[in-house]
């Protein structure tokens, strides 16, 4: 377990984390405690394995996508994360941040 996250990372897996975390973050304009809170409530009780994991196939911000947005039923797929990828937020519906009082926020609720 780490300072922030609820699940052992090596310290290729940490950064790679912390980089979903900054990429929610800033793409959402979501605080860093609630990203952190997302990955948690996500990952929390998985085992991830040293880096590269089998997750490191995909980039930062495919993972942060799904942390955020939720595919509607019958609609499109979520974004792949790729630069060039023309995102119509409005497409998706907004998955809800996990509750206050629950064990995935390790960060204190303004933690930006």
């Amino acid at each position: 377990m780490t300072a922030e996250f609820l699940m052992r990372l090596d310290d290729g897996m940490l950064a790679y984390f912390r980089e979903i975390v900054d990429e929610a973050a800033t793409r959402f304009g979501i605080s860093r405690a609630e990203a952190v809170a997302r990955v948690n409530e996500r990952y929390g009780r998985l085992e991830i394995g040293p880096c590269p994991d089998l997750m490191c196939h995909e980039m930062p911000e495919f993972w942060a996508f799904g942390l955020y947005l939720k595919e509607r039923p019958g609609g499109k797929l979520l974004p792949s994360g790729d630069p060039d990828e023309d995102v119509d937020f409005s497409a998706y519906d907004i998955r809800p941040a996990p509750p206050e009082g629950s064990p995935a926020w390790t960060l204190p609720y303004d933690a930006a």
